[in-house]
């Protein structure tokens, strides 16, 4: 693609990696480059906090009003209860209205740390769908609506087809949701001038039947724009971590676990990362990537640092580069907490968590690392471990990782 763009949001987006697909460049870039164009990114409230795996489509929300634009934080107060299959194996879980409201409020805490909420022309906005989609009237919505959309196109999406495939049953509940999405796109423009849609790229067919029902219906030219779905180097998606999903509200991974993560960040992905996740200038970002040997450790951390104080603030990253070099670097590694040093060979196929509890002390037998894993007494990286058939690879160990038992009892593991 070799598209030269005027405005400065859609160069922010090519230059940084997060483009995947837009459905009319040209036609796009003029919008933003008239006036302010407002865009939005919808969240299902599938659960109380989104996870690093969002954190993408929140950097562009925050580049799009950076840039001059007005970002709508669209919460699926009213999708959710329906539930999104792409590309997923199996039907999402039921959720009550009390338990969608209870995990909207505790989603709304993060989009404060990163957009400029207010009455001002580039202000961000937060909308719930509920607002349409609760009181709709079926047969006037079959009637108005589904008569824009043909089965066969539905069926040729490769979020459906997949599913399909596999033989995997895809309710006529689940069928719905990318109607539904769509009437959303429709609404917003609509209601408040809505040109734009973004999400990652598996949210291309639905954002495609948007931009379709827009135009068929109100007869407005509106945009679509994905992002890469990320995967770190070693193929893991973007967002999981040892002890599982890492999320962003604090009381459900702590600051410091946060820094940690992006802390042990891969040697290959560190410059990527840092153009995604910081807002450091591309050249830093590029002299920063491209550092070698020990040296690249010195990015990892102004990479956790910058990550973490846009999330929880510059006290919280200083706070926790000071615990982790307390912990890992102060002698900690040799001197202060005992060390189980394990070959690449024993890891080649991947090491069990309770082998690893048992090996460096912290466990006299399996039964007992299982315990205390099943009692919530290990911690890995400060992470409470709930799963005793994790197993840890070479990777994992790519930085030393702190083991702990109990408030008290604390071992590192290295790869020698």
């Amino acid at each position: 693609m070799t598209y030269h763009p005027k405005s400065e949001f859609m160069n922010v987006m090519m230059t940084r990696g997060f483009l995947a697909d837009c459905t009319d460049y040209q036609g796009l870039d003029e919008a933003l480059s008239k006036g302010v164009v407002p865009a939005y990114i919808g969240f299902d409230a599938t659960a109380k906090s989104l996870h690093v795996g969002s954190l993408i489509q929140i950097m562009m929300m925050r580049w799009l009003q950076k840039t001059g634009h007005k970002p709508i934080t669209l919460m699926g107060g009213g999708t959710t209860k329906v539930g999104d299959p792409s590309f997923r194996a199996d039907e999402r879980p039921m959720l009550g209205p009390d338990q969608i409201d209870d995990n909207i409020a505790g989603i709304k805490q993060v989009f404060s740390a990163y957009l400029t909420y207010g009455d001002a022309p580039t202000d961000a906005m937060m909308i719930n769908n509920a607002e349409w989609l609760d009181g709709l009237n079926y047969l006037d919505f079959l009637r108005d609506i589904g008569r824009h959309f043909s089965i066969n196109r539905m069926l040729s999406f490769e979020s459906v087809k997949s599913r399909l495939d596999r033989e995997q049953s895809l309710s006529f509940l689940e069928f719905n949701y990318m109607i539904l999405q769509a009437y959303d796109f429709l609404e917003l423009n609509r209601r408040y001038g809505c040109l734009l849609q973004m999400g990652g790229s598996d949210q291309w067919g639905n954002i495609v039947n948007g931009i379709d029902l827009t135009r068929r219906v109100l007869d407005q030219e509106i945009y679509g724009l994905t992002s890469p779905l990320l995967t770190t180097s070693d193929g893991k998606k973007m967002g999981k971590s040892l002890s599982g999903a890492v999320w962003l509200n604090p009381d459900m991974c702590s600051p410091y676990e946060f820094w940690q993560f992006w802390r042990n960040t891969t040697d290959a992905d560190t410059g990527r990362f840092l153009k995604l996740y910081t807002e450091l200038p591309l050249e830093e970002c590029e002299r920063l990537g491209a550092l070698e040997g020990s040296d690249i450790n010195a990015a990892k951390i102004i990479l956790a640092n910058e990550v973490t104080t846009l999330l929880h603030g510059a006290e919280a990253a200083k706070a926790a580069e000071a615990t982790s070099r307390e912990v890992f670097e102060k002698g900690g590694v040799g001197d202060d907490l005992p060390t189980l040093t394990l070959t690449a060979d024993d890891v080649a196929d991947g090491i069990s968590i309770v082998q690893l509890i048992v090996k460096s002390g912290l466990a006299k037998s399996g039964k007992e690392a299982k315990r205390l894993i099943a009692e919530n007494g290990a911690k890995m990286n400060d992470a409470p471990l709930t799963d005793a058939g994790l197993m840890v690879d070479a990777a994992a160990l790519a930085t030393p990782v702190k083991l702990s038992a109990g408030k008290k009892r604390h071992a590192l593991v290295q790869l020698g």
